[in-house]
């Protein structure tokens, strides 16, 4: 049994899960792209901001791809090999994500947080043979500051995300170790947040050397 079980805070849009092919697929299935794009979703999301109502075309779109799209989203490259570390080494996963739970216009009213937990039930996130975590260990908050209000009282050791603006935030607690899964940094980023550009670089920052760092040594 692993005495020093660590909680380890996971945001899950665009951290864990990547809809970077279902937002180029239905944006030309839609129309509001052209057929021979190619690009993630933030580029898909400034071509698309660029036509008439655009703000309103992106909001329908992303209600639908977070909804009855996410079937067609996979797991970031790295994160399979990390929540396995995770299991192997008993450290505690929870998901802590800032997810309403109905996407803007959306006539059909899919229920944004069922289908993220559908999708993880699909990706072996709570099966034993899976990554085996507890469905508990899963938290969606309507707003950012619910989101940090929960990581605070998870207590958690460490929490990973892929927005700067979550670690900028006064209210976010101090003694959480910070890692932001990005390759583009705001230039106010500093440590205490640490930078990995991909899933592997989280792992190594974990888990390097089999050294298990303390709550707040990310200081």
């Amino acid at each position: 049994m692993n005495t020093s079980r660590r909680r380890i805070g996971i945001d899950f849009d665009n951290t864990i899960i990547d809809y970077d092919d279902v937002f180029q697929h239905v944006a030309k299935q839609w129309g509001l792209v052209d057929e021979s794009f190619q690009g993630s979703k933030v580029a898909v999301r400034e071509e698309v901001r660029r036509l008439g109502d655009g703000e309103l075309r992106w909001m329908k779109l992303q209600g639908y791809v977070y909804g009855k799209g996410i079937g067609g989203a996979r797991l970031f490259v790295g994160v399979d090999g990390f929540l396995e570390r995770c299991r192997r080494e008993e450290d505690e996963v929870l998901i802590v994500s800032h997810k309403t739970e109905y996407g803007h216009f959306d006539l059909d009213r899919v229920n944004l947080r069922q289908a993220a937990r559908e999708w993880m039930t699909d990706h072996r996130f709570f099966q034993a043979d899976g990554y085996a975590i507890s469905p508990g260990n899963v938290f969606f908050e309507g707003t950012r500051k619910e989101k940090l209000e929960r990581i605070r009282q998870l207590a958690c050791d460490v929490f990973i995300d892929d927005l700067e603006e979550v670690f900028l935030e006064p209210d976010f607690p101090a003694s959480v170790k910070r890692i932001l899964l990005s390759s583009q940094v705001d230039a106010r980023i500093r440590r205490p947040v640490i930078v990995c550009s991909t899933w592997s670089a989280v792992e190594e920052e974990l888990f390097q050397s089999g050294e298990r760092p303390w709550p707040g040594s990310g200081e």
